[in-house]
C-alpha cells in the first residue's frame, strides 16, 4: 500500500476516514464567520436537511477521487522525505484545484437542484475555503498514511 487511495479506501480502514473527513467538514464549517460564515452554514444545513446522511454518502462516495487527486502531494512528500502536511500546506492552492476539479464535475451532473444551486451559489469563493481546510485535510492524510 504505497498510494494513498489504497491506504484510505482499505476496507477495515475506510468506515474511519469517512467519520473523519464528515468531522473535518463540519469544523470547517463551524469555524466560519461573518456574512460568508452564515452562508455557508445556512448552505450546509439545507444540504444536510436534504437527506440525513448525505454528507457521509457524499464523502464516502468521493473518497477515492479525492484519494486519487491528492496522492501526487503524498508522493511528492514521500521522494522529498517531508510530511506530507507540511508539502500540502505550502501548495494549499494545488490542493484546493486538485480537490475542487472533483466536485465541480459532480456538481454539473448532479440532479438535486437544491444542491445544485448550494454549490453552485458558493462555488466562487471555494477555493479560498478549500485553501482554508487544507491544514485539517492534511492532518487526516498524516493520520492515516503515516511513512
Amino acid at each position: 500500500m504505497n498510494d494513498l487511495p489504497s491506504i484510505l479506501t482499505e476496507p477495515a480502514v475506510r468506515p474511519n476516514v469517512v467519520a473523519d473527513c464528515v468531522r473535518v467538514i463540519d469544523e470547517e464549517v463551524q469555524s466560519k464567520g461573518g456574512l460568508t460564515g452564515i452562508a455557508i452554514k445556512g448552505a450546509y444545513a439545507v444540504v444536510k436537511a436534504v437527506k440525513p446522511g448525505f454528507i457521509a454518502e457524499a464523502m464516502n462516495d468521493l473518497l477515492p477521487d479525492f484519494a486519487a487527486r491528492l496522492d501526487r502531494f503524498y508522493q511528492e512528500a514521500r521522494q522529498g522525505s517531508q510530511p506530507v502536511g507540511a508539502l500540502m500546506k505550502a501548495q494549499a492552492g494545488a490542493v484546493a484545484d486538485a480537490l475542487l476539479g472533483i466536485t465541480d464535475d459532480r456538481a454539473t451532473r448532479a440532479k438535486n437542484v437544491t444542491v445544485k444551486k448550494a454549490y453552485e451559489k458558493l462555488r466562487p469563493t471555494a477555493k479560498k475555503h478549500v485553501e482554508a481546510a487544507v491544514p485539517r485535510v492534511s492532518g487526516l492524510i498524516e493520520k492515516y498514511a503515516k511513512g
